[in-house]
């Protein structure tokens, strides 16, 4: 062999070995790209979290930011794919992932920013924005780049790089997975800042990588070959505008089912933290099935599994069924699960050639925004109550498509197929109407229902007709509804949903944010005055009221959580009462004479702060003889007022001999080892009460656990003698909850 003929046969090993590794360099680079996308995002939202009440909207507010980030994103990569050389690309791309190293690493602590009152909505925006805004931008553009680099090379791959989206969900499946268990119980939030700046890096020195690559192997644009789905070889049709409004509404209808699931689950279901993981996990992971490898079965099994899943849903939001929790948790995210797959797996099929790859992304992510701000900015206007939930899945069931093998006409021909849907929709009116008017327990309104469910379900291989029936009875749903008691008044605000009931014997009124009662007031004359609830005189409240030294006889008492005001009947002659209250709304219901008195009864003695409870509170000069944190976003309070940080703030406004009186009642959350070892950082004396109602109890009583917390055993006076109290004392292990630190999966229990 002469020196020419090894040298050729050199650079075909060379290039061998270059294309070998060309896929697994372009993967692991979208791989870690979602990893730091979607690890970047529930350490911004544990940020903003806290300093916004925890409410479920301001996760959804931040996944907005993130979808209107990403958009930019796309859009940015649409627009460079098809005005740049594909090496001036790479060289403006570079300067792309340099610039967030400016900015890193990023820190937003609780007391650097000053949230304004009423909705925050512009201002959590513009504060993500200056933060995060740069490094999450770099990252949005990464998943079409590097895509459209790679189809722009000659390596064989070129021709369908789609797949690489594959790896980037599964990134961003893993970031998710990993923060609660990995590195939320380990590591501070600036500790993780941190590392994520090094894993950015990393980044950087990857995309370096398939930069060099795209640069040394791009070849001659060629006359566009439409990519075969997978499974499917055939051709595809060309680009026009029905195509991308499919992808629109293919893309819409999962993101917005996203929120409105993590929203409904939290409000409606059951207020666990960390609930918003579930459905982002589920939304990313159908994104990777549908485009992966079993994306054909797996769309199958989608179309098929879907109507299992949806017609009992369906059942279940229109008469309220919340238990058992378990169950009802799984059947919520199994449908949105198939939902989503479907509509991902619809969305893989119809993708276009790689040379309209920037353009496919682009529309989806528009799609996926508009789904966060109808959502987030259109709902919360249009609708009282979490509407958009079954809005968007009768969206879902007109979109849905069944196998092509599955689909045979049933019930009579094209009469039927009018007839069928207004037959659904007509029994489910007819049992809400009467359900409502004779107040039918659940079972029996399920059971009026099912007549009209199983009418639909016998639809499901008619994919039209199957839709329609689903649409109508969930319309029919909303249209009537079934509040399970008589709702005076509903109010929606960035915060939640609060409904004013009275209950089914028309003797109470409550106030409920979602699944929680967060006060309630007798209608008769003689009980009027009378603190129901958490907060009953014979309760652990009113034993702590009329036994701590500085409570009945003090003068300047502080309440961290407004609620109906039940607390306002303990106000005395002489007294004033501050309490402190995130959202205007709450005031408003609370002062509504036709609905609660005790602020009224209080009068003058009592005022409401609204705003951020510790922001307000640090502006305080006086010192308060109690201070009481009722505090609750739904059922869990909000995570900083429950830090060393707080507890500090607390003490430093709480006057000699004063206590710190607590609720935590909760029904996800054992906060008592949290406190307990906050106390003992500080050095306080803490007694705690659980207080299980029985049959015997006075009407109107709630069980509940309070703490009572005091510089020394004297400022607790009697009720250290008290047999119903306890020393609260916290578990070996417990670590102190800062504002940089805290872990709810550790006290977390779902039950």
């Amino acid at each position: 062999m002469d020196v020419q003929t090894a040298t050729i046969h050199a650079d075909i090993r060379t290039d061998r070995l270059a294309s070998s590794t060309v896929v697994p360099l372009f993967a692991a680079t979208l791989f870690l790209s979602g990893f730091l996308l979607f690890l970047v995002e529930p350490m911004a939202a544990k940020m903003v979290l806290p300093i916004l009440g925890g409410a479920p909207m301001v996760w959804n507010g931040c996944v907005v930011f993130f979808q209107l980030v990403m958009l930019a994103g796309y859009g940015y990569a649409y627009l460079a794919s098809q005005s740049l050389p594909l090496r001036r690309h790479v060289i403006v791309q570079g300067f792309v992932l340099v610039a967030p190293t400016l900015v890193l690493p990023f820190m937003i602590a609780p007391g650097s920013v000053t949230p304004p009152a009423g909705n925050p909505l512009a201002w959590l925006m513009l504060l993500l924005a200056l933060t995060i805004g740069l490094p999450f931008f770099a990252l949005s553009t990464s998943a079409s780049v590097f895509q459209h680099w790679l189809s722009r090379t000659d390596h064989p791959a070129a021709r369908d790089p789609y797949f690489l989206y594959s790896a980037s969900n599964h990134g961003c499946l893993l970031a998710l997975a990993s923060y609660p268990v990995l590195i939320e119980p380990f590591l501070t939030l600036r500790e993780q800042t941190r590392w994520w700046a090094w894993g950015y890096a990393a980044l950087v020195a990857l995309a370096g990588a398939c930069g060099l690559v795209a640069y040394r192997r791009p070849v001659a644009a060629a006359a566009p070959v439409e990519t075969a789905s997978v499974g499917e070889h055939a051709d595809r049709p060309t680009v026009t505008a029905r195509r991308r409004v499919r992808w629109l509404a293919l893309s819409f209808v999962p993101s917005s089912l996203m929120l409105a699931v993590t929203s409904y689950l939290s409000t409606d279901i059951a207020a666990v933290p960390l609930m918003w993981i579930v459905p982002l996990a589920i939304y990313l992971l159908t994104f990777a099935l549908a485009f992966g490898r079993h994306a054909e079965r797996a769309s199958v099994v989608a179309k098929r599994a879907l109507p299992l899943f949806v017609v009992p849903v369906a059942l279940c939001i229109i008469s309220n069924v919340r238990e058992p929790l378990t169950a009802i948790l799984m059947l919520h995210l199994g449908a949105f699960a198939m939902i989503a797959l479907n509509c991902h797996g619809d969305l893989a099929k119809d993708r276009p050639d790689a040379s309209h790859l920037t353009e496919f992304y682009f529309w989806i992510s528009l799609g996926g925004m508009l789904g966060g701000l109808f959502n987030t900015l259109a709902a919360p206007l249009l609708f009282h109550t979490i509407v958009e939930y079954p809005l968007v899945m009768m969206l879902a069931c007109l979109l849905f498509r069944a196998p092509q093998a599955a689909v045979v006409t049933t019930l009579g021909g094209r009469a039927a197929g009018m007839a069928l849907p207004l037959l659904t929709g007509g029994l489910t009116a007819a049992a809400l109407l009467l359900s409502n008017a004779r107040h039918l327990v659940v079972p029996v309104q399920v059971a009026a229902l099912t007549v009209p469910a199983v009418i639909g379900f016998s639809q499901r291989r008619h994919a039209l007709r199957f839709g329609a029936c689903m649409a109508l009875m969930l319309g029919a749903g909303v249209a009537i509804g079934n509040p399970g008691g008589r709702v005076l008044n509903e109010t929606r605000t960035f915060f939640g949903v609060y409904r004013v009931i009275e209950d089914p014997t028309g003797r109470y009124h409550g106030l409920a944010h979602g699944t929680t009662l967060h006060g309630m007031q007798a209608l008769a004359p003689a009980r009027r005055s009378e603190a129901l609830t958490y907060f009953h005189a014979t309760g652990p409240f009113g034993q702590a009221w009329r036994t701590l030294p500085r409570a009945a006889a003090g003068h300047e008492i502080g309440v961290i959580g407004l609620g109906v005001g039940t607390l306002a009947t303990y106000a005395t002659p002489g007294q004033r009462w501050t309490f402190f209250e995130i959202d205007p709304a709450i005031e408003t219901i609370a002062r509504t004479r036709a609905y609660f008195s005790f602020m009224d009864a209080c009068g003058d003695r009592c005022r409401v702060v609204i705003g951020d409870a510790r922001i307000s509170l640090s502006r305080m000069p006086q010192a308060y003889d109690t201070l009481v944190l009722d505090a609750f976003s739904s059922d869990a309070i909000p995570i900083h007022l429950m830090t060393r940080e707080a507890v500090d703030l607390y003490l430093s406004r709480l006057a000699p001999g004063g206590a710190l009186v607590m609720h935590i009642s909760n029904r996800h959350l054992r906060l008592a080892p949290v406190v307990a070892r906050l106390a003992a950082s500080e050095g306080l004396v803490a007694l705690h009460q659980i207080e299980i109602v029985g049959p015997t109890a006075p009407e109107g009583k709630s069980a509940s656990h309070w703490i009572v917390m005091a510089r020394s055993r004297e400022d607790l006076g009697a009720l250290v003698a008290d047999s119903r109290w306890s020393p609260l004392v916290a578990p070996d292990g417990t670590p102190v909850w800062t504002d940089d630190f805290s872990n709810i999966l550790s006290v977390l229990s779902l039950r």
